[in-house]
């Protein structure tokens, strides 16, 4: 018995000479089955037949272009093609080009050798990636044009194909990333947050969560796997319209925080699936998800870049849900900072933890979400003053985080120095800032050579804690300097034990203890200290980490760390989180087979081997920022930044 499909509303479907067609009771996107796409606000149905293919993509409008060095991909131009073969089985051919100096290419370089080429571009290396084989042998190897690919691209591919050997953990990991996959009326949806066949009490962890399934599509679209997260993408998108809790309607654009499909009974035996999203209404707190919408975007563009296609960015509908995130995110309010106003719980830290305010995480993901959306955001006269907030956004932010979140050596001895209650423009503690603020823990802990991006900032406080997630991120995005990158990371080694230790990564350092425990979580049962939210070692991170390591071009500490979680997580069952200072045991609550524990796993083993994939997925430093900062306050007010003023004010 096939189920009806249904997000908020129910698919039929009716044939015409021979040809199947769907017919849709509302707008936006209905996914009936894995091969067609019921879709657009004006009720029409276009079909699409294979996850991959590019070939027949429409643009939204003739007159529109994307924004910011992005290319209009056409016929012939794709980076990802489709062939089929003898067995039937559709398998995809990812065009890849490389530079012969082997030095990382940075990402307007990269989209360059396409662009300027047009459709008889001749790609350095093309290489092809089979799904659920190894890497095809050298006699394989597909040609570049007419060209004979040289003895030393064949080597290269062998070494390629023996560093992609799967070993028994990853193998495993795999089976248990498929295991967890949910669907929806046929077709790939998204990965449940656990699945623990010996766990009677999944509570919400048998859900789709938005930010938890980052880590399982990078994996499926590294794996060169697009339909899952294709799915993923649009189907969230009809989740935006949102709930009422309490009588009260949150922001238009809000994602929700998870999504569940449920099997609905209907008359005459019949049944009906349903996706039904969560909205924080019935997490723990009550608190709606920040964080959901700039995953969404961040992954949105991701697709975009692992896959070629393009299209899926250029539609109507996505257009439309990525301008609904950007306007709830960028509304006018009472603050007076850049940042993002966000309360306990919001994001991935989603339990009280004293974040509330400003965190790191909210901004260094905000700043990301913006910097995507500048490359995907089409052009023309109704997104000219939301491109144009965009920009000063974060030309702002940037300023903002780079100068008064960032502390080392240096900074801590100007802040143990400030002078309070200064009332002008002038001042130089801003905030008010109280010396006695900094911690003592903080005086031995922070190395010569090194430093972060504090936790929170707010009038008259400052949260020195070291959290890792926006730490990452800021370097992932360039929110740092690039001297701040590297510094970043060079406290990350000289604190390996206090940072990393026995599992791969701590969520933040140190943890909250004693009366500040008691006081700042409410005296919250599973966020004791060192556990869990409050100072506890997450295995996902690793990803992130991975990636942050590879841009700085330092993928071999990102190995180390990859190993040290390989030895440890297969034997322990992919555990949640680890517990105490050094990451040593399994987390008390830690709920066993986490998905994004195995994704991030699988994740960082691709991404640490093919840093010109992930090289796809940051960015380097964009001085045009720079040029339109608006921010920099001087001694006569303020005033706009030229290139050298801004590099020399910004780029401590």
């Amino acid at each position: 018995m096939k189920p009806n499909c249904r997000i908020l509303f129910s698919c039929q479907k009716s044939s015409f000479f021979g040809f199947q067609s769907v017919k849709c009771h509302h707008s936006l996107v209905n996914h009936c089955n894995s091969s067609k796409f019921c879709l657009n606000f004006e009720h029409n149905c276009q079909f699409q037949a294979t996850p991959f293919r590019i070939l027949g993509f429409r643009r939204v409008s003739d007159d529109s272009h994307i924004a910011f060095r992005v290319p209009m991909w056409s016929f012939g131009q794709s980076r990802i093609i489709s062939r089929s073969y003898s067995d039937g089985r559709c398998r995809d051919v990812s065009i890849i080009a490389s530079v012969a100096s082997k030095k990382r290419v940075s990402e307007n370089n990269f989209e360059r050798i396409y662009v300027q080429g047009g459709v008889n571009v001749k790609p350095l290396v093309v290489e092809r990636i089979d799904k659920d084989e190894d890497i095809v042998g050298a006699e394989d190897k597909i040609e570049a044009g007419d060209e004979k690919v040289s003895q030393v691209d064949l080597n290269e591919a062998k070494a390629v194909r023996l560093r992609r050997e799967q070993s028994d953990n990853e193998k495993e990991a795999w089976k248990l990333l498929r295991d967890a996959v949910v669907s929806y009326c046929g077709s790939p949806v998204g990965t449940m947050a656990a699945n623990d066949p010996n766990d009677k009490q999944p509570l919400n962890y048998d859900q789709v969560f938005i930010r938890d399934f980052v880590p399982s599509a990078l994996a499926f679209l590294l794996k060169g796997e697009g339909e899952i997260v294709r799915n993923f993408l649009l189907h969230t998108l009809q989740l935006q319209l949102g709930k009422t809790v309490d009588c009260y309607s949150p922001g238009q654009g809000l994602m929700p925080a998870s999504f569940k499909v449920r099997t609905v009974p209907l008359d005459g035996n019949k049944i009906e699936e349903v996706l039904d999203p969560d909205f924080g209404e019935s997490a723990i707190g009550r608190v709606a998800p920040v964080d959901s919408g700039l995953w969404w975007i961040i992954l949105l563009r991701a697709y975009g870049k692992i896959t070629g296609d393009y299209a899926l960015q250029e539609r109507v509908d996505v257009q439309t849900g990525l301008k609904m995130i950007l306007n709830l995110c960028l509304t006018d309010g009472f603050d007076m900072f850049p940042s993002l106003l966000v309360t306990d719980g919001s994001c991935m830290i989603d339990r009280r933890m004293g974040i509330h305010g400003h965190p790191l995480e909210i901004q260094a993901l905000f700043y990301s979400a913006l910097r995507c959306s500048r490359e995907m955001l089409a052009v023309n006269d109704g997104s000219k003053n939301l491109v144009r907030a965009i920009n000063n956004r974060l030309s702002a932010l940037s300023f903002h985080i780079r100068e008064y979140y960032w502390v080392d050596m240096k900074k801590i001895n100007e802040i143990y120095r400030y002078k309070t209650e200064e009332y002008s423009t002038d001042a130089i503690n801003k905030f008010n800032i109280y010396p006695e603020q900094i911690p003592s823990w903080l005086m031995d802990w922070i190395p010569e050579e090194g430093g972060y991006l504090i936790g929170n900032l707010q009038p008259a406080h400052m949260d020195f804690r070291f959290f890792t997630l926006g730490n990452l991120w800021s370097i992932i995005s360039s929110l740092g300097t690039p001297k701040q990158n590297e510094a970043i990371l060079n406290l990350i080694e000289a604190k390996w034990d206090d940072l990393v230790g026995h599992m791969p990564l701590k969520i933040c350092y140190p943890a909250l203890e004693y009366e500040e425990w008691r006081i700042t979580t409410g005296s919250d049962p599973k966020n004791t200290p060192w556990s869990y939210h409050n100072g506890g070692s997450w295995p996902t991170l690793l990803w992130q980490f991975t990636l942050a390591c590879v841009k700085m071009g330092r993928s071999d500490v990102a190995r180390k760390a990859v190993a040290l979680a390989e030895k440890r997580l297969p034997a322990d069952h992919w555990p949640e989180y680890y517990d105490t200072k050094t990451g040593k045991f399994i987390g008390k609550q830690s709920r066993l087979y986490q998905t994004w524990t195995i994704a991030g796993f699988l994740a960082s083993k691709m991404l640490v081997e093919n840093p010109e994939m992930a090289s796809l997925l940051f960015w380097e430093e964009d001085y045009e920022l720079l040029e339109i900062c608006v921010c920099a306050l001087s001694k006569s007010g303020r005033k706009k930044c030229s290139r050298g003023a801004a590099k020399s004010q910004i780029l401590v």
